[in-house]
């Protein structure tokens, strides 16, 4: 199977790689700011989105018969925080452009979106519950959500996951990852006790969308996550603590009644997907022993794991 894969270099994006060529796949890797370093069999590319018909031409070349698309702006300060054209055209213009492509190919296309398209108010969320995204990530997720439904058809589909575990390919890009950073900097993180969150093993999920690459008989939008759902705080709690870290790194506090980054609880039902599909969601404890202290954290968490430093600042209501 030929799969068009662009977000390589992400954390999602090269679990799915991984579990992609393990199962023989032959993979075209596309990165953005940089070229990905997949092995053989997979080719990898590097296209600037600047250049309009750059993507056309590789899908044209090439013709997959499988688009996976896992890049985005995925972290919602940095959506706040980009030029409004960048943010827009990664979340929602590019999306739409991927479904055109594929369904002018007959290319199949998964399409990775957020649990954050929800309000946090009526949870657990089924499928079939109407989004209402509160932060302006979520807001252009679900509009990417509606141009790969509408211009892709029968071929595409939208796979909704929720905040990922995993070892990122640079060792930056995850949950425990952002933590070690900031601990290593001397931050205690307050974590919210009322933000609920159902955290998934990012290599779980790639195994999810290869299986699905392998079934065209499941496509429409799915949901998909960790089978525990769990505060901010314990998350984070627990990150530590599996590492041997104090949990005094870890503060407890409440989300603020408005604002961007406002969440409540983003739970998922993870009915009808969960009982199709052969790959499992994962107990977080089992996704706590997948992971690896970022490479760059290494010397400072060798030399501080079995202290309790006094932290020399504090960080309030730090994004995941």
């Amino acid at each position: 199977m030929k799969v068009l894969l662009t977000g390589a270099t992400g954390l999602l994006g090269n679990a799915f790689a991984q579990s992609a060529l393990r199962r023989g796949f032959e993979v075209l890797a596309v990165g953005f700011q940089k070229k990905p370093a997949l092995p053989t069999p997979s080719r990898n590319f590097q296209i600037d989105l600047r250049e309009e018909h750059a993507l056309e031409r590789l899908v044209f070349d090439h013709f997959p018969e499988v688009i996976v698309n896992a890049a985005a702006y995925s972290h919602p300060r940095a959506v706040a925080q980009a030029a409004p054209g960048m943010a827009r055209m990664l979340n929602v213009e590019f999306p739409a452009k991927l479904a055109q492509y594929a369904h002018h190919i007959g290319a199949r296309l998964y399409h990775l979106s957020t649990d954050m398209v929800f309000d946090g108010l009526k949870a657990p969320y089924r499928t079939t519950d109407d989004p209402h995204p509160l932060t302006e990530y979520g807001k252009l997720k679900l509009e990417g959500e509606k141009e790969v439904l509408k211009f892709g058809g029968y071929e595409s589909t939208v796979l909704r996951v929720t905040m990922a575990n995993g070892n990122s390919p640079e060792g930056n890009r995850s949950i425990h990852e952002r933590l070690f950073y900031r601990w290593m900097n001397g931050e205690t993180t307050e974590l919210y006790t009322d933000e609920i969150r159902q955290p998934c093993l990012a290599d779980n999920v790639g195994d999810l969308l290869a299986e699905l690459c392998e079934r065209p008989n499941l496509h429409g939008i799915f949901h998909w996550a960790g089978s525990d759902a769990l505060s901010a705080h314990e998350i984070g709690r627990r990150i530590a603590a599996h590492f041997g870290l104090p949990e005094t790194l870890v503060t407890q506090g409440e989300m603020p009644a408005d604002g961007e980054h406002r969440r409540g609880d983003l739970s998922f039902v993870l009915d009808p997907l969960e009982g199709k599909v052969k790959t499992r969601p994962l107990p977080f404890d089992e996704q706590l022993s997948q992971l690896a202290v970022p490479p760059q954290c290494r010397a400072w968490y060798e030399a501080h794991s079995a202290k309790k430093l006094p932290p020399k600042r504090f960080v309030k209501g730090v994004d995941f």
